[in-house]
């Protein structure tokens, strides 16, 4: 007979033991990977169950983005410096990039958002949640990657080595965008404009990273592209995915490890401020 659990609450802070705190955070972890995979798998049927193009919903924006940048540059309406890659290719690996990083950004938000009415009634690891989102953007990150390679190889681009590479970079992405997802999601609960105001954020943030613009050789640009952490993780994810040449690799590293701590501090502040967002919620 399996033992159930016993859970013991003491008016210490949790802040009390930092050691005691990160490890119970990943025993909910482990003890929530059953409920965060068929989370996953009921949010996922659910996204496509009632569509006409079914999961090709999960290539379109990226589609659109693709297909208005490249008439844009065509028509010399916007005026893009040259690049290593054909543009098309370019901005095409660029935005599918993208997208998989704002999949794992919106994640976090939205499953804790859906998720109100179970908070309230059940007692559950809210890391399931985390998890939860981040097998969907796994999912549909999965889709993307298949059509960029199917693109590629009718281009008459064929990926080297660095193809095997390439799941490590859209890791990356995902590491980021949920870190900083997480990090606003307990204000985003309480006021519905962080949401809504996530886009516009996101989309001058698009425009310095080199997405659909090639960094920049002069000009007071050059130093916000350099200064983006985005810019060394795009630029190696394209080159892996490519084949092309890139030399951000010690800053793809360095920004890795960087996100992969805060990533640890912000599942604590997600962890310490879930009980204080459901009680608010509930009021």
């Amino acid at each position: 007979m399996k033992k159930l659990r016993i859970s013991i609450y003491t008016p210490e802070s949790s802040l009390a033991n930092p050691l005691k705190l990160v490890r119970e955070i990943w025993s909910d972890a482990v003890l929530g990977r059953g409920l965060s995979l068929r989370l996953a798998v009921r949010d996922i049927k659910a996204q496509y169950r009632q569509t006409f193009l079914g999961i090709f919903w999960a290539l379109v924006l990226p589609l659109a983005n693709t297909v208005i940048w490249i008439f844009l540059n065509r028509a010399g309406i916007v005026s893009v410096a040259p690049t290593a890659l054909p543009y098309p290719i370019y901005v095409f690996t660029g935005t599918m990039i993208w997208a998989i990083f704002m999949d794992a950004l919106n994640a976090p938000l939205l499953q804790t958002t859906a998720a109100k009415p179970m908070l309230a009634k059940i007692n559950f690891p809210y890391e399931a949640l985390i998890m939860s989102g981040i097998l969907q953007t796994l999912f549909n990150s999965s889709i993307k990657i298949g059509l960029v390679i199917v693109v590629l190889l009718l281009f008459g681009i064929f990926p080297d080595w660095h193809l095997i590479l390439f799941p490590l970079a859209v890791m990356s992405m995902i590491l980021v965008g949920t870190t900083v997802g997480l990090l606003i999601t307990p204000i985003g609960l309480l006021y519905t404009d962080v949401g809504k105001g996530i886009p516009l954020v996101m989309q001058f943030l698009m425009f310095v990273s080199p997405v659909v613009f090639p960094v920049p050789s002069a000009g007071w640009a050059v130093r916000i592209f350099e200064r983006n952490p985005l810019t060394p993780l795009i630029l190696v994810a394209r080159a892996w995915l490519t084949g092309d040449s890139t030399e951000s690799i010690w800053p793809f590293l360095s920004i890795n490890l960087l996100f992969l701590a805060v990533f640890l501090a912000v599942c604590v502040i997600y962890r310490l401020a879930m009980p204080i967002m459901i009680e608010r919620m509930g009021s």
